[in-house]
């Protein structure tokens, strides 16, 4: 093999590399289920450490009150997205088609 074959080779193999790479993170169907499936964890998390702010009567609130100053930038985003839910069942419905 000459050079130029070598180097024809690698090209078209690190472009179909990269495809699969760009396709896998990007394109993917299975990527918008687990930014999905993270995003309700997320929420999860969130909801446990603040309950009080949809009402929610919880004795740790005092200690979950310190982690507040850390997760600031995310809780005005996350109490926006959590009262422009229907409902947690029906999103998790919507996303399995049920």
């Amino acid at each position: 093999m000459t050079l130029a074959d070598r180097i024809e080779s690698f090209r078209a193999t690190l472009e179909e590399w990269l495809r699969g790479l760009y396709h896998g993170m990007f394109t993917h169907p299975a990527y918008e289920k687990i930014e999905a499936e993270a995003e309700d964890t997320e929420d999860a998390f969130m909801l446990a450490c603040f309950p009080d702010a949809f009402g929610i009567p919880s004795p740790v609130s005092y200690y979950t009150a310190e982690l507040l100053p850390y997760l600031e930038d995310e809780y005005q985003s996350w109490e926006r997205r959590m009262w422009d839910r229907q409902s947690v069942i029906e999103r998790k419905g919507h996303q399995y088609h049920f």
